[in-house]
């Protein structure tokens, strides 16, 4: 089953938004530490992006299709999965 980026996002409660994304980032090994709300989420697009080329899932139209597997280890993501 692929997960859609957008669904997953509007599971997580908003306040624990910033958290998730954050997360995101650490798990694809960059340091958000430094970066403001709008840097992150920036960041959290390219690296959608980045697995949609290594074949973790597909863009559509402002979202993502991602492969269940390409989350593989995003612990942080488990709770909110369908």
């Amino acid at each position: 089953m692929d997960i859609d980026w957008r669904d997953l996002e509007a599971r997580v409660p908003f306040d624990r938004l910033p958290d998730f994304h954050r997360a995101f980032l650490r798990w694809r090994g960059i340091d958000p530490a430094d970066m403001n709300l709008r840097r992150v989420q920036q960041r959290v697009e390219a690296e959608l992006n980045r697995l949609v080329l290594e074949g973790g899932g597909e863009r559509l139209e402002g979202n993502w299709r991602l492969k269940r597997e390409s989350l593989e280890g995003f612990e942080q993501a488990r709770p909110y999965l369908p």
